[in-house]
């Protein structure tokens, strides 16, 4: 992660230029930062202020030459639904980028994302595809209203699967039985998965047993966002998912938490 001076810190008072509708209960919203789009990599995160009511942190989903930086907010409590009744012309602070992104080295991508997890991953393909990588995405979701950035997707020249648990749009079934009945050649160099952890760990395991590397975009409980606090640690490593993380080597959490429990903002354990 890139070294911040103490100012990068304070949050950066922006005005929402553009909001769009993903979903029933996910929104994107953009702002402009020349600074901080061009600082952030796919993956990495930044700490929102919704002024009056808490600092949250989100996944970058796009950040351009222009200046635009995008996050994509699923609505899930107190500052998430404050963030929701923003509109364009509202106020926001934002602080970063932090964290750990993908590694996008390779050549052969498999990227799949589950739900709200493909907010970081439509950076990382987008990234990709730009360098000239070969992306297969594979995206689920509960039903067809769900699935994120679909029509992005479907528009950016990759090999794009598409699955539904209740199957009302492409495969049906959870995201492993995806996989499993629509790759045929599993010559990837690497894998990047975001989503439910239940959904992650599944993946997870079948990607293993495949023998390739796999990324995994992990969600805790951050509050500092800059590695003080301590309140994103994972057991029993201690790595903090908001420096050495959001987005780790499954190597390197296979044997921890991961899939069984994380903490709430109190550090209550709850099963996953």
């Amino acid at each position: 992660m890139e070294s911040l001076s103490p100012e990068t810190h304070r949050p950066e008072v922006l005005t929402i230029e553009k909001v769009v509708e993903e979903t029933s209960n996910i929104k994107s919203f953009y702002v402009n930062s020349p600074e901080l789009s061009s600082r952030s990599d796919p993956g990495q995160f930044i700490m929102v202020w919704v002024i009056g009511t808490d600092e949250v942190p989100m996944a970058v989903s796009t950040a351009t030459e222009d200046g635009t930086v995008g996050f994509t907010v699923e609505d899930v409590g107190e500052a998430t639904s404050e963030l929701h009744n923003l509109e364009e012309g509202d106020l926001l602070g934002v602080r970063g980028p932090y964290g750990n992104g993908f590694d996008l080295t390779n050549d052969n991508l498999l990227i799949v994302g589950g739900g709200c997890g493909m907010a970081p991953l439509i950076f990382a393909v987008e990234e990709a595809v730009n360098r000239g990588k070969n992306v297969e995405v594979i995206l689920t979701a509960e039903t067809e209203g769900d699935l994120l950035f679909r029509s992005k997707l479907e528009n950016m020249g990759i090999e794009l699967t598409i699955g539904t648990e209740d199957g009302s749009a492409g495969v049906k079934g959870v995201t492993p039985d995806v996989i499993e009945e629509t790759v045929i050649e599993w010559e990837y160099d690497s894998c990047l998965i975001c989503g439910p952890e239940k959904m992650m760990i599944a993946t997870c395991e079948l990607i293993e047993r495949k023998q390739i590397p796999m990324q995994v975009s992990l969600n805790r409980y951050i509050k500092c966002g800059i590695g003080l606090c301590g309140s994103c640690s994972i057991d029993p490593s201690g790595l903090r998912v908001c420096v050495e993380g959001p987005v780790f080597k499954y190597s390197e959490i296979k044997d921890s938490e991961f899939g069984d429990y994380k903490r709430d903002s109190a550090g209550k354990i709850l099963k996953v």
